[in-house]
């Protein structure tokens, strides 16, 4: 079925693209951020990856509510010494995949403090997915779904488990998040045209995501694009 998706969205990729999402995938290193989004962006796993240096993004087409979507996600270093300079990155996503390994509970510890970063530098509007990774490695959990989901009620996120490796729930997760931020997106004309004090920002907001004035966006992933330490 992934493989007859993926076909009708390379199709897609050649008709007009009604909105680009940034999304960032966030997290501590080591808990498959890389992986997941290579599961998601070419149904990849790759068994020698390296950790990520600096930033790095991917791209897929789909099809949301009638729209067409270019998700371009992108894969933030986990490391500390990285983090003042992917902070950056954060400005214009409009959605966040957070990601925890379910067998470290410093990961899931961490996740606060990630979530705490994010609101400093990101829109206030941001969609945020808390996502425990590694769901194979069930025999070596350390970290509860339950305690996951009491954390993302209290913040107000979405959560999901997964498994990079098997590819469960990769695909619907990054669904849900997108067709989260569409429905976000899709309010605001509606509050410029009420009236929304804050409407001038929002219009700003909006024209930033259409594809014919993603020049300036684009022109600094050229700039900033750094190829994949994963040669598979």
């Amino acid at each position: 079925m992934n493989q007859e998706m993926n076909g009708v969205e390379a199709e897609r990729m050649h008709e007009k693209v009604d909105y680009v999402f940034k999304v960032v995938v966030i997290g501590d290193s080591a808990v498959g951020k890389t992986q997941i989004l290579s599961r998601f962006a070419k149904n990849e796993f790759c068994f020698d990856s390296k950790s990520t240096i600096g930033v790095e993004f991917q791209t897929r087409t789909l099809t949301i509510n009638g729209k067409v979507i270019k998700a371009q996600i992108w894969d933030t270093a986990g490391q500390e010494r990285y983090r003042a300079v992917t902070s950056a990155y954060y400005r214009g996503a409009l959605g966040a995949m957070l990601v925890y390994d379910i067998t470290k509970r410093q990961s899931f510890d961490h996740v606060a403090r990630w979530v705490e970063e994010l609101r400093a530098h990101a829109d206030s509007s941001i969609v945020i997915m808390l996502i425990g990774n590694k769901g194979d490695l069930v025999d070596q959990r350390v970290v509860h779904a339950e305690d996951a989901v009491e954390f993302a009620e209290d913040q107000g996120l979405f959560f999901s488990e997964t498994s990079a490796l098997s590819g469960e729930n990769v695909e619907s997760a990054f669904f849900k998040l997108l067709q989260e931020i569409n429905r976000v997106v899709s309010k605001k004309p509606l509050e410029c045209s009420n009236g929304n004090p804050n409407g001038h920002n929002n219009t700003a907001t909006l024209k930033g995501l259409k594809i014919d004035t993603i020049s300036g966006p684009e022109l600094e992933i050229s700039e900033m694009k750094k190829l994949s330490s994963c040669s598979c």
